[in-house]
C-alpha cells in the first residue's frame, strides 16, 4: 500500500491550553484599638512580619491613626496562621489587638 504524504488543508491546530488563574492573595492587617500599647504592635510586626524598626514604626502609626495597617500578602495558608500567632500572642499578653486577613 503506497503512504500518501501528509495533507493539513492550511489549516493550523493549537493545543488548547487550560485558563489557570493564580491563586489568590491575602494581606494579614492589624487593627486599631485604644488598648495595645504602641511598643507592643512593633513587637508584633518585627517578631511575626519580619519587619525592621523603622516599617514596623511605619504600620504602627497607620494602625494608629488610620484604624488599621497592612503586614503583608501572603498564600491563604501562610496568612491564615500569622492571625492566628499575632492572635494568640496577644492574648497570652492580655491584650486586645486584633489580627485579620483579607482578600487582596
Amino acid at each position: 500500500m503506497p503512504s500518501q504524504p501528509f495533507q493539513d488543508d492550511g489549516v493550523v491546530l493549537e493545543t488548547a491550553r487550560p485558563k489557570v488563574k493564580p491563586p489568590k492573595r491575602y494581606q494579614v492587617v492589624l487593627l486599631n484599638d485604644d488598648f495595645t500599647p504602641m511598643d507592643f504592635v512593633v513587637d508584633v510586626l518585627t517578631r511575626f512580619f519580619g519587619m525592621d524598626e523603622a516599617k514596623a514604626n511605619t504600620v504602627m502609626l497607620a494602625v494608629h491613626t488610620k484604624g488599621k495597617g497592612t503586614c503583608g500578602v501572603y498564600s491563604r495558608e501562610v496568612a491564615e496562621m500569622k492571625v492566628m500567632q499575632v492572635n494568640q500572642y496577644a492574648r497570652e499578653h492580655q491584650h486586645p489587638l486584633q489580627c485579620e486577613m483579607e482578600v487582596v
